[in-house]
């Protein structure tokens, strides 16, 4: 993996958007496979490519909730929550809201229970990858580089 890769890209916005700009909680599902952790990557519903489980702030919840909800939701998982925040990526616009900007705020889970059912179970694929694997699919350097800097150990 070339490091320029990893690059932040710069949040582009207009002077309009600089106050519209929308939050996403992400969760960082992940678990120890022989002593060495992994990641579980989904796919977007309409693009295909490979990222987290992410959403929206949900009412009477908290961020990091938010992101367990969207990880059952949209891979089929749960576990243990971590309040803390790992990081922010930058996610291009959404059509839905009008191309607004997002920075998704990323919370570790750790994946205990696999479901055989869940809500968008036909809608997406879900993949348990390594590290550097992780970091070579997803296509947000500052996502990639959290993952290659992950370590359980400081949860």
């Amino acid at each position: 993996m070339k490091l320029n890769r990893l690059r932040p890209r710069p949040l582009r916005l207009t002077p309009q958007q600089t106050r519209e700009v929308r939050t996403q909680f992400a969760a960082l599902c992940w678990r120890m496979r022989k002593d060495r952790p992994e990641f579980l990557l989904i796919t977007g519903r309409r693009s295909r490519r490979w990222g987290l489980p992410r959403g929206w702030p949900m009412p009477g919840h908290a961020p990091a909730e938010a992101a367990a909800v969207e990880a059952f939701e949209e891979a089929g998982v749960s576990g243990e929550t971590g309040d803390v925040c790992l990081g922010i990526y930058t996610a291009p616009p959404a059509r839905a809201c009008g191309d607004v900007p997002r920075v998704v705020a990323v919370f570790p889970l750790r994946v205990t229970d696999e479901h055989e059912e869940w809500p968008e179970r036909g809608q997406r694929r879900r993949r348990w990858v390594r590290r550097k694997k992780a970091a070579a699919l997803l296509r947000a350097p500052e996502l990639a580089r959290l993952i290659l800097d992950f370590d359980p150990a400081r949860l």
